[in-house]
């Protein structure tokens, strides 16, 4: 089976949650051992890996016909797509597109990442998706998230084979109801176009069939997973903080999606009762400041650290460096950092409000607004040690058994009732 995948981001490249969803699927899709993917991204860099896919690079796709020699594309673009997929690429130009902004190579260039031009570099992939669509042999589409459901739609038409589509977020989720309305007309076009919606959790189909008014025969559940641990990370130490500060920890974006001051009012209410811990709010994002003034406000920046945005191993160091993790997302379609915390042996909290709550049991649950609950759980986590080993050994245990092949295996079953061959 061969599959069109159309992606935003992608290892060791990492913006967000959609590039470890993105490379987990492929894996476990590649998994089966008959699933052929090639993988369009806008700008990879050459230092991906290709096990699991083929990378096409977007930016690499001729729109407008340039008379090159091979010698010279070879040179340019040689470390990320090979010269003759190149030629063979261009003679697939359908339209006059000269009036656009492109290269010496007759393509497109992307930011990579999310810049301050996004809707036009979400227009400008959809554009190159027509020439990938006219020129490459597959069965069946997937496009992973709004970005690409344009790319996704674009290549269905041209090609008139089925479209998948991935939704790891909606807006709803993004903007807590305050719903861009562009966005939601490219996310509504892309689920009204697709033959199959992928929703990575129960709480994001509900939302699929009854925000964007949806067939449910069409819309299913593919939670995701989590990658077991390479040996480098697993051989990070846990630092025993028996009889020392305990440190307590949020890892994410700092957005009013994943619900921070609600950390910061928790924290608050633990030191109020114990100063015998740390808070630390790694991450990035709009409200950082604000948390920053939050903490300064509530007398607790003594015991508060921002260590920033963080990436790869860091975030492994960072998690077992910590006795529990918290993730009080006000909306969360899935979240698969606190998995990665449970399989680094550190107790985890989340709120009810999350998507892999509906899969984990080895966590303490709360709902986001529980300043109290969670308040508590902190305090207990940290000052009980049977129910910190219960949950580190447990969730090891848990965590160990959802696997990104399983996700695999249900998603190709999927291609193959999108297609028919069931």
């Amino acid at each position: 089976m061969k599959v069109l995948m159309f992606g935003w981001e992608y290892p060791p490249h990492v913006y967000g949650g959609l590039a470890t969803a993105n490379f987990g699927i492929a894996e476990g899709l590649h998994a089966q051992g008959d699933v052929d993917i090639t993988l369009c991204l806008p700008k990879p860099w050459g230092d991906e890996d290709h096990t699991c896919a083929n990378i096409l690079a977007m930016n690499c796709v001729p729109i407008v016909w340039r008379d090159v020699n091979y010698d010279y594309v070879k040179g340019r673009i040689g470390n990320l797509m090979d010269p003759d997929l190149y030629y063979k690429l261009r003679d697939h130009i359908y339209a006059d597109f000269s009036y656009m902004n492109v290269n010496d190579l007759g393509a497109m260039e992307f930011a990579g990442g999310y810049p301050g031009n996004l809707h036009e570099e979400i227009n400008n992939y959809s554009v190159i998706a027509g020439v990938v669509a006219r020129t490459l042999d597959f069965d069946i589409i997937h496009a992973h998230d709004w970005l690409t459901f344009p790319a996704g739609i674009h290549a269905k038409e041209v090609s008139g084979k089925p479209l998948c589509i991935h939704v790891h977020a909606t807006d709803f989720d993004r903007s807590r109801g305050h719903v861009n309305p562009t966005v939601f007309s490219i996310e509504k076009d892309g689920m009204d176009h697709a033959d199959c919606i992928m929703c990575v959790s129960d709480l994001t189909r509900r939302t699929v069939i009854n925000e964007y008014h949806q067939d449910p025969r069409k819309v299913f559940t593919v939670h995701n997973a989590v990658y077991p641990l390479r040996k480098e990370l697993q051989d990070i130490p846990r630092p025993d903080h028996t009889g020392k500060e305990k440190i307590v920890t949020f890892l994410g974006r700092i957005t009013m999606q994943k619900g921070p001051e609600y950390f910061v009012e928790a924290a608050n209410m633990v030191l109020h009762r114990t100063r015998n811990i740390r808070f630390c709010m790694a991450g990035s994002g709009d409200m950082m400041n604000q948390m920053i003034y939050l903490a300064a406000e509530r007398g607790i920046a003594d015991r508060f650290h921002f260590p920033g945005f963080m990436r790869g191993k860091q975030v492994y160091e960072c998690l077992k460096d910590s006795d529990v993790y918290v993730m009080p997302s006000v909306s969360e379609p899935f979240g698969i950092s606190p998995l990665e915390a449970m399989q680094c042996g550190t107790p985890t909290i989340i709120s009810k409000q999350s998507g892999c709550a509906e899969i984990l049991s080895n966590c303490i649950k709360t709902d986001y607004w529980d300043i109290h609950a969670m308040a508590d759980a902190i305090y207990s986590i940290c000052h009980n040690e049977s129910l910190f080993k219960y949950l580190q050994e447990e969730g090891i245990k848990e965590v160990a058994q959802i696997t990104w092949e399983k996700v695999g295996l249900w998603i190709r079953e999927l291609y193959e009732r999108t297609l028919g061959w069931r």
